[in-house]
């Protein structure tokens, strides 16, 4: 067999002391496997690390953490220059790990560790705002962004994905919709939106699928509102309804723009960005992932 390209994982401080990923690893390695590790710090370290990997020459460069981990060192490689970009590996270590549970990312350490290093690299999406911050996965505004937020850290280590639900029940008292106008190709909508989802990807804030229909490589952003009186039903069935429901407002776009009359905040996997007015548009095959062949987020 011949030489496996190398590979830089980038991995989130959290998960440093993980025993069982350290195995995994060394597994590898022994079976010929070069793999580089570098653990994240503060803000922007994902951004260097990214760039090291460019100057390496390795293959890919693997995200070991949660959504917002995957989400910084995709924008990093969707920032790079020049030629022999790395393809982007997915190690989901968070909470939710919500963009990798919906593209299908082995659960076991082992078998996401080989899929990020060997699989086959296919274009995907991302989807940028106000042409500058991106997200891989979904842009969430309203009712269920200042749950996300707010969600204790220790509830989430206990609870995982569930715990964004628990808390949300236990904060009904925040119930409050955001009023805006939203356009976008064939598109337009204004009212009182208690959730807003744009999904690059299908799911966010715990497993909640937002954006059923969304596919990462089809050059197109996928738009779901809930309205009225409908969030406290919506949560207890994790955001699902009927397609016919007159509380739920979908469409899809290659690009949205959201204006309010105050300030709103949307969730950027994970990335809180505050404004008045949103753009957010798709940038098509922005850079190569390695995903599962039978990936559900792929046409």
């Amino acid at each position: 067999m011949g030489k496996i390209p190398g590979s830089l994982l980038i991995l989130n401080g959290k998960s440093a002391g993980d025993e069982t990923l350290r195995a995994a690893i060394a597994l590898l390695r022994d079976e010929g496997m070069d793999i580089q590790v570098r653990v994240t710090w503060e803000k922007g370290d994902a951004g260097r690390y990214v760039k090291e990997a460019q100057q390496l020459g390795v293959d890919t460069v693997i995200a070991g953490g949660g959504d917002g981990t995957i989400n910084e060192v995709a924008t990093a490689l969707v920032n790079c220059t020049g030629d022999n970009i790395p393809a982007l590996g997915i190690l989901p270590l968070g909470t939710a790990n919500d963009f990798a549970t919906s593209a299908g990312i082995p659960d076991t350490l082992e078998k996401a560790l080989q899929l990020a290093i060997v699989g086959k690299a296919v274009a995907v999406d991302i989807a940028r705002v106000n042409d500058k911050t991106c997200f891989i996965n979904m842009a969430t505004g309203g009712f269920g962004t200042r749950i996300t937020t707010e969600t204790p850290e220790k509830l989430k280590a206990a609870l995982g994905g569930v715990s964004y639900l628990i808390h949300g029940l236990l904060r009904l008292d925040k119930l409050k919709a955001d009023r805006c106008e939203i356009r976008g190709e064939d598109f337009q909508w204004q009212g009182d939106a208690l959730v807003m989802g744009i999904g690059n990807g299908r799911q966010a804030g715990g497993g909640q699928q937002l954006c059923p229909q969304a596919l990462i490589n089809d050059g197109l952003l996928h738009l779901r509102i809930f309205t009225g009186e409908e969030l406290l039903p919506a949560l207890l069935t994790t955001l699902t309804q009927p397609d016919d429901n007159p509380h739920i407002i979908d469409g899809k776009s290659a690009w949205f723009e959201v204006s309010a009359p105050h300030e709103i905040t949307f969730n950027l996997d994970g990335e809180p960005l505050s404004g008045e007015h949103f753009r957010i548009e798709v940038l098509p095959n922005a850079l190569q992932c390695r995903l599962p062949p039978d990936c559900p987020l792929l046409r």
